[in-house]
């Protein structure tokens, strides 16, 4: 596979958005890594169920352990061509911002920024409080990308399965992962 894309997911409400991220990078030649905190296996159950936390795995090309810390992401050495992390709990992007490197998402997401790879947080909370800007504000300054997953209305979605792969394809568009057809894009106004 000639790219290597790592998926984070942690355990805010969203993991659909990492679901159809992996789907998207399927029909794409790319090596999808996935790590999948313990907040997050929670949050699948709840939100995706068995089935769609059986797709996750089905759709990586290697999962690994949430405290791997030996595993070949956890080093600049290995080829990453980018991190999403989607969806972002505060708790994560607080964790990534302040480098703590608890656990294998937020070591993999420290390499990302001291390596100076494409990094692109899909945060979700809302409404927001001064620390979780601060926090927003540090990984920007970082060389991360902050991402609310905000739907592009423009696009005309019909449905919640159109906002969601909109918002998962611009998502890898700004890792810099071109999701070819998947992506409505604006051709200015008619």
């Amino acid at each position: 596979m000639s790219r290597h894309v790592i998926v984070g997911i942690s355990g805010a409400s969203g993991a659909v958005l990492a679901l159809e991220i992996l789907r998207l990078l399927a029909n794409l030649d790319v090596e999808r890594l996935t790590v999948v905190s313990r907040g997050a296996e929670k949050t699948i159950a709840h939100e995706l169920g068995a089935e769609g936390r059986e797709e996750i795995r089905r759709l990586a090309t290697r999962e690994f352990a949430p405290e791997d810390l030996c595993a070949p992401i956890a080093s600049g050495s290995h080829p990453v061509d980018a991190m999403l992390v989607a969806p972002c709990s505060m708790r994560s992007l607080a964790a990534i911002a302040y480098g703590t490197g608890e656990g294998l998402l937020v070591r993999a997401a420290d390499v990302c920024l001291k390596e100076r790879r494409p990094l692109v947080l899909l945060a979700r909370e809302a409404p927001l409080h001064a620390g979780h800007l601060e926090a927003m504000l540090k990984v920007t300054r970082m060389g991360g990308i902050v991402f609310p997953p905000v739907p592009p209305f423009y696009a005309g979605p019909e449905t919640l399965d159109d906002m969601i792969r909109q918002i998962a394809a611009r998502a890898l568009a700004t890792a810099g992962i071109d999701p070819g057809p998947s992506l409505s894009r604006w051709t200015g106004a008619a």
